[in-house]
C-alpha cells in the first residue's frame, strides 16, 4: 500500500534534527530567533500536522509561528532559614504549558481572531516554536463553511484563555476518561465546590 504525501511529511517530522531536513531546519531557526517573537506565515511548516488540527487552505484562516522561552522552573539556591526539603528549587513545575503560554500570547495579540489549535515546529537552546492556527469568525467564507462555522458562535469567544483548545484541555486533565479522572470535570474548582 502507498503512502500519501502527508504521511512522507510526518515520517520527516518524527527526527526533524536528521535526514535531508536537519540543514533546512538548522538556518529555519537561525532566522525564528533573529525574528520577532509573533510572525504570521503565509503556509504551515508542518502541512501533515495543520491540516490534522483542522487548517484549510482558505481565506480566514491565519497561521501565526510564536517563540516562547522553554526550560524548568529552578530557583537560585538558599543559604538558610529552612531545611532543604522546603528550599523550593527543585519539582516546582507550572500550571500551564509552553505551549499552552504560546496560544494565549498569540491570542492577545490577534484579539479579533480565534485559537483553533497549535502545534510544535522547533525548539533552540532558549526558545521553543509554535505555529498557531487562528480562525476568523466574522469572514464571509468561515460564516458559510458548515465544518468551521461553530466558532463563530458566541459561547466560543475567547476560547483559548478558558482552556478550551487541545493544549488546554490537555492541561487541565480532561484527555482523560474514567478511573482516576473523577474530580476532573467539570473542572477542579467545580468539583470542590460539589461537597459544599
Amino acid at each position: 500500500m502507498s503512502k500519501s504525501m502527508y504521511k512522507y511529511i510526518a515520517d520527516a517530522w518524527k527526527k526533524p534534527g536528521q535526514g535531508e531536513f536537519r540543514d533546512l531546519n538548522w538556518q529555519r531557526k537561525i532566522e525564528w530567533r533573529a525574528g520577532n517573537s509573533f510572525v504570521r506565515v503565509e503556509r504551515p511548516t508542518r502541512l501533515d500536522r495543520a491540516r490534522s488540527l483542522g487548517y484549510k487552505a482558505k481565506t480566514g484562516y491565519i497561521i501565526v509561528r510564536a517563540r516562547v522561552r522553554r526550560g524548568g522552573l529552578r530557583k537560585p539556591t538558599i543559604k538558610g532559614g529552612r531545611r532543604a526539603k522546603r528550599k523550593g528549587i527543585k519539582k516546582i513545575t507550572m500550571a500551564k504549558s509552553i505551549q499552552r503560554m504560546a496560544e494565549e500570547r498569540t491570542g492577545k495579540r490577534y484579539p479579533n481572531l480565534e485559537v483553533l489549535n497549535s502545534y510544535w515546529i522547533g525548539k533552540d537552546g532558549k526558545h521553543k516554536y509554535y505555529e498557531v492556527i487562528l480562525v476568523d469568525p466574522h469572514h464571509p467564507t468561515i460564516k458559510s463553511d458548515p465544518k468551521i462555522n461553530w466558532i463563530c458562535e458566541s459561547q466560543h469567544t475567547g476560547r483559548v484563555f478558558r482552556g478550551l483548545t487541545s493544549a488546554g484541555k490537555r492541561g487541565r486533565g480532561l484527555h482523560h476518561k474514567g478511573k482516576g479522572a473523577e474530580k476532573l470535570r467539570p473542572s477542579l474548582k467545580a468539583h470542590d465546590r460539589k461537597g459544599k
